[in-house]
């Protein structure tokens, strides 16, 4: 990608899909239009609700770009999404927004539907973001790398990668002496919120993961990753653990340090700017081969689980582009 939004003012976005316990169309595009709080009130998200409230009229919105557009699953939640968030078109079918929007966001985190959502837009040559995980099974990856080596432009993320809490020990661990140990605890489930404790740690660690084993069960998973640098990594997802959603903790040789995730409005702004970002220059904020390694990672903790907790080395599962 060279950036072919370069010169245009204003970069007109559709927010397309919405899955049960994912409300990112209400947030996302409240942080790209604003927001009617009379009709948020009525997002079905409570949290949602909490951290908008939270924030200033001045901090939403992000220059040059807007949501025009809307598709959800059902077609009721995108007429409220639009009321809520000032969203100007709702269509009836995603297919719709192709010739009248320059980018689409994907806002759904089921990993599994991804290439179908996004094939659509891809084969149309629009610019891409789709929610984490970006896949959660080879063949899927596979074909999102198979894309990406012809040049079509997709990014995926999640929005820990962009935490601000974390944001020190991104720039430098050398306070804590050599890491030997790191956690990271997370709500809901490992196929779909895995990836955000990996990403979360992965700007800290580095490339360089090399096995993945998953003890827990379903709606329980227990990971454990080892790493070229030395240290020991284990993430626990459980479904309702959301008192301690984002938590991180990384021991050192001289010294260790617990950091809650807390603000989700700056991370997310963050990450969507980072994509605005993306279209306007054609480079990108990190590279791909890290969403390569973090999906494989993801996929390697699903068929440790469902293979008895068997150690996974990801050179097993290893995808690359052509």
């Amino acid at each position: 990608m060279t950036g072919p939004l370069v010169n245009r003012p204003d970069i007109r976005l559709a927010m397309l899909g919405m899955v049960e316990g994912n409300g990112h169309p209400y947030s996302w595009s409240a942080i790209f239009n604003g927001y009617e709080p009379e009709a948020m009130a009525r997002c079905p998200y409570p949290g949602i609700v909490q951290y908008l409230a939270k924030e200033p009229a001045d901090a939403f919105g992000i220059p040059g770009a807007r949501v025009t557009h809307i598709w959800t699953d059902e077609p009721e939640d995108a007429i409220r999404v639009s009321r809520a968030a000032r969203i100007p078109h709702v269509v009836q079918a995603p297919e719709d927004v192709i010739g009248h929007v320059d980018a689409v966001l994907i806002a759904t985190d089921i990993g599994s539907e991804h290439v179908a959502r996004c094939r659509p837009f891809v084969e149309a040559g629009v610019p891409v973001f789709v929610d984490k995980p970006l896949a959660d099974n080879a063949a899927d990856l596979r074909q999102f790398e198979s894309w990406l080596a012809d040049g079509r432009p997709i990014l995926s993320s999640s929005c820990m990668r962009y935490a601000k809490e974390f944001l020190p020990y991104r720039l430098s661990t050398s306070s804590l002496g050599a890491l030997r140990f790191a956690t990271m605890t997370m709500a809901k489930s490992w196929k779909r919120y895995g990836i955000h404790a990996l990403e979360g740690l992965y700007p800290i660690l580095g490339s360089g993961f090399r096995t993945v084993r998953n003890t827990g069960a379903p709606g329980r998973d227990i990971v454990h990753l080892t790493h070229d640098g030395g240290a020991d990594i284990v993430i626990a997802t459980v479904t309702d653990m959301a008192g301690a959603f984002g938590h991180l903790q990384l021991c050192g040789t001289d010294a260790a340090v617990h950091v809650p995730f807390q603000d989700t409005f700056y991370a997310f702004k963050a990450q969507l700017a980072a994509f605005v970002d993306y279209l306007r220059t054609g480079r990108r904020p990190f590279p791909h081969d890290e969403t390569r390694e973090l999906v494989t990672m993801v996929i390697a903790g699903l068929q440790s689980r469902e293979q008895d907790g068997r150690v996974v080395r990801l050179d097993e599962l290893q995808v690359t582009s052509r």
